[in-house]
């Protein structure tokens, strides 16, 4: 390559959630897309952002966004529903022409719904999801505009997320809110033949979620779909993939006391974790 034609800005891409649960994706995309530097922001000590305002999510999201951009991050990956929800639009058309047009932000919802032609045979789609998730419509609006035939039928599980986040997910406890749920959803249509986990957090429930679903109905989980996504996006746009640096890091911010998210982060990961402290706002 020219040497005038390497980026000098190059850094990690940036993975943002308002807590714990996008480290499901960064996972998945850590695997897939293994060379990549990546740094994950968790705005913890605001968390959870599911039951907030169209408001406050758009001005905590766009704090964090910038906040990666500060720190070199060329690409931003919004990896939390609520966030991709209720800001992204926002963000991608109205501050990034403004304030940063040679930066960019994907979100989560547009690759999972982008799926679903392939998963399901009934088009009718079930969205188990946060309160602000469903409240949104983001999905069943992303799902009409890909496929105008489909019915989408949405379920907020209010309870899931702090089961998570207080290590409850595998105990007896959450067996009572995860069939509650499902059956409040499945309650909707006997035609639901593919339901999406819209919420990051959720496949730490998903033993327990499939075990009160049918056989019959598909389970899409985010994380493999966004790595899928974010490695067809690169190679779609090489000016945005030259300036991500390949060292194969990986490094963790919190808004949070960074030794409660270290020892959190570690039993999501199975591994060590050390985490740094930083202020939004």
């Amino acid at each position: 390559m020219d040497a005038t034609k390497i980026p000098t800005n190059v850094g990690p891409i940036g993975i943002f959630d308002s807590g714990y649960g996008g480290l499901t994706i960064l996972e998945q995309v850590r695997k897939g897309l293994p060379r990549y530097d990546y740094l994950y922001l968790g705005d913890n000590a605001r968390a959870p952002y599911g039951t907030r305002s169209f408001e406050i999510v758009y001005e905590f999201t766009k704090q964090a966004v910038f906040h990666l951009f500060d720190e070199g991050c060329s690409l931003v990956i919004l990896a939390c529903n609520t966030a991709s929800a209720k800001a992204l639009r926002s963000i991608q058309q109205k501050d990034l022409p403004r304030l940063a047009p040679d930066k960019r932000v994907l979100g989560v919802i547009r690759p999972t719904v982008e799926s679903l032609s392939e998963l399901s045979r009934t088009g009718h789609i079930g969205i188990l999801a946060t309160p602000g998730t469903i409240q949104s419509g983001s999905y069943e609006l992303e799902i009409k505009k890909m496929y105008p035939e489909f019915v989408v039928y949405g379920q907020s599980c209010p309870m899931w997320v702090p089961l998570v986040e207080n290590n409850e997910a595998q105990g007896r406890g959450a067996d009572y809110f995860v069939k509650k749920y499902i059956d409040e959803l499945l309650s909707q249509s006997d035609e639901i033949d593919t339901i999406v986990l819209g919420c990051t957090h959720y496949p730490l429930l998903l033993d327990k979620i499939r075990a009160y679903l049918p056989p019959s109905i598909s389970v899409v989980l985010q994380g493999p779909l966004v790595t899928d996504r974010l490695d067809d996006y690169l190679k779609r746009h090489p000016e945005i993939e030259r300036r991500c640096s390949k060292g194969g890091g990986c490094r963790y911010l919190t808004t949070e006391s960074p030794r409660k998210f270290s020892e959190a982060a570690t039993l999501f990961l199975n591994e060590p974790v050390e985490a740094e402290h930083i202020v939004l706002g």
